[in-house]
């Protein structure tokens, strides 16, 4: 569903999360297709790979229900819990007017001016320079600013960055980027559990296999081992299906942050443009944020939830965020802002080595007209040329030295 203007692209976020939800229980379907088919090699290894992907789907349609279910009470938990999840990752926790009321006033006059409902505001404790908003409906939406974006930001930047993430809120970005987490999540989840059995099973069966084949060597024919090799390679088969459907389903759970089309952080860009009236404080807040946003301790699925998310793979075919310059460029072109360039570096570390260096240094020599300083003496400053009409009037002829007339 092509997007084209801003309610369009509010639309177009509402059926995306419908569609992902629906892929959410096919590619449970998958998983545990996957892990009935190495249940069933796990039962009898010597048989054809037909018996074991027809067993494999007859257990499908059994387990079916359970799944859904299963599915099910994800999305409830998530619905209602994800704002914990995240604050417990993040450590994030509510404040109130008394305890920031530079960065509550803020916001609340944001709010107030364009008529939007408040969400709640919450404090990250870290260095880093980053906010992200979070929540599935008005009474759960809250905004999270770090400590570092409000120590390094002023007021107009912090209200930009406010504004940007109201956006997000409005266009309905939030909502479709915490469904993708859920999807990640549980895909992963089973995942990962499929793969450990996989690893017990591998390890199990190779050394089961080596003893069985020490102790019959002696009475089995050529004729019954070869028929044993055919039916039991079917084994090996599976497995591969079978591993290669949860990479498969892996990946499609990563591959659901293309759905999350990147033009929500431009669209964000403007929406705090919009709201601010103020341009240059959002291109600024960018320039500022820029390569000082990581987040240590959070997960890749909060880092896609923020203003600015660092961390690329794959040649930058899974980056969720477009890069700095391209936001401040679209806003230079388009909302007239003006660009101060990247910031350069910071000194922070720089500094406190240059303050030590200077300490273990030897004190400069000191140099004046009389003093040696372990080299030749700098000859005193000539004195300054007298006018004309003092010559006369100083018949002494007192020289002029550097402090006055001796």
């Amino acid at each position: 569903m092509a997007a084209y203007g801003l309610y369009t692209h509010i639309a177009s976020n509402k059926f995306r999360s419908m569609l992902l939800l629906a892929g959410l229980f096919l590619l449970i379907y998958v998983l545990v297709y996957a892990g009935a088919l190495i249940a069933e090699v796990l039962i009898d290894s010597d048989q054809t790979v037909a018996f074991y992907l027809s067993r494999a789907f007859s257990d499908l349609l059994k387990a079916s229900p359970i799944a859904t279910i299963v599915a099910a009470a994800w999305i409830v938990i998530a619905y209602f819990f994800h704002q914990s999840m995240i604050d417990a990752v993040t450590g994030g926790h509510d404040v109130t007017r008394q305890e920031q009321p530079r960065l509550y006033n803020l916001l609340e006059n944001l709010c107030i001016s364009r008529g939007i409902p408040m969400p709640k505001l919450k404090m990250m404790e870290s260095p880093a320079l980053n906010a992200f908003a979070t929540g599935l409906n008005p009474r759960q939406y809250a905004i999270t600013v770090t400590t570092g974006l409000l120590d390094a930001l002023d007021d107009k930047e912090i209200e930009a960055v406010l504004g940007h993430e109201l956006t997000h809120i409005k266009n309905g970005d939030v909502q479709l980027m915490v469904v993708a987490v859920i999807i990640a999540g549980v895909v992963g989840f089973f995942g990962e559990l499929f793969f450990r059995v996989f690893t017990s099973f591998n390890w199990s069966s190779s050394s089961g296999g080596s003893r069985s084949s020490s102790s019959s060597s002696s009475s089995r024919s050529s004729s019954s081992s070869s028929d044993s090799k055919s039916s039991g390679g079917g084994a090996v088969v599976v497995i591969i299906i079978a591993v290669v459907l949860i990479v498969v389903a892996w990946l499609l759970s990563q591959v659901v942050k293309l759905a999350l089309s990147r033009s929500r952080e431009y669209l964000a860009d403007a929406g705090s443009v919009e709201l601010t009236k103020n341009p240059d404080a959002m291109i600024s807040a960018l320039r500022k944020i820029e390569n000082r946003g990581e987040l240590p301790g959070a997960t890749s699925a909060v880092m896609e939830l923020c203003v600015d998310n660092p961390r690329e793979g794959f040649a930058d075919l899974f980056a969720t965020h477009p890069s700095v310059q391209s936001r401040v460029d679209a806003l230079v072109k388009f909302a007239g802002g003006h660009d101060p360039g990247p910031l350069p570096p910071d000194e922070d570390t720089k500094e406190p080595k240059a303050q030590a260096d200077q300490q273990d240094a030897p004190p400069p020599l000191s140099q004046g007209p009389w003093n040696d300083a372990g080299g030749q003496a700098s000859p005193p400053p000539l004195p300054a040329p007298r006018p004309s009409g003092t010559a006369s009037g100083n018949p002494t002829g007192n020289p002029v030295g550097p402090w006055g007339r001796h």
